[in-house]
């Protein structure tokens, strides 16, 4: 007896469920791109070394490009398409446009993915390898450029806007702060 190579799955995207056929070997970017139209999400390398193809599952960022579509299945998927409240940006989409954080926009999708992460795990403590004190007692490290620079070391930008992209994280990071100080 042959097995099914294929499957029938529900995926949670951008808050809507989604059910397809897919081939077990479909990635979560073909399933975005070729079975639901969702092309914000970019296929750079296809290899997962650029992040051009960068989502947030279950709130943390991925790289579709290397994830099956049918391990998606149940958790939450957010795309570019999903950041934005309506049409009020979320704050990284917002700091990206006022600081020029692109150029060719090819990478910004996922770079803004990625930052949203970026900006949730700093909050939440996590060090990267550029914090010089990972003790728990020293608390969050300062969300500094170098910090930035090695947390989104894992998205690369061809047209070499790196500078301003830090600057639009460090921007958010702090929008997010001042929100958060705000309603407590």
């Amino acid at each position: 007896m042959a097995l099914s190579t294929s499957s029938a799955i529900t995926l949670n995207i951008n808050g809507e469920k989604h059910t397809l056929p897919v081939d077990h070997r479909t990635t979560l970017l073909d399933a975005l791109r070729e079975r639901l139209d969702l092309t914000g999400t970019k296929k750079g390398c296809d290899q997962g070394q650029c992040g051009a193809c960068t989502v947030l599952v279950d709130g943390r960022r991925a790289v579709s490009c290397l994830q099956l579509a049918v391990a998606s299945e149940g958790r939450e998927i957010t795309t570019i398409e999903g950041v934005a409240q309506g049409e009020q940006l979320h704050p990284v989409q917002q700091a990206f446009l006022d600081l020029d954080g692109y150029q060719c926009g090819y990478c910004t999708p996922g770079q803004v993915c990625s930052a949203i992460a970026v900006i949730e795990e700093h909050a939440a403590g996590w060090p990267s390898a550029a914090t010089t004190d990972v003790r728990p007692e020293a608390g969050v490290p300062e969300l500094s450029a170098e910090e930035i620079r090695e947390r989104m070391s894992g998205n690369l930008c061809r047209c070499g806007a790196y500078v301003s992209i830090v600057q639009a994280v460090a921007q958010a990071a702090a929008s997010n702060t001042e929100d958060t100080e705000a309603a407590a």
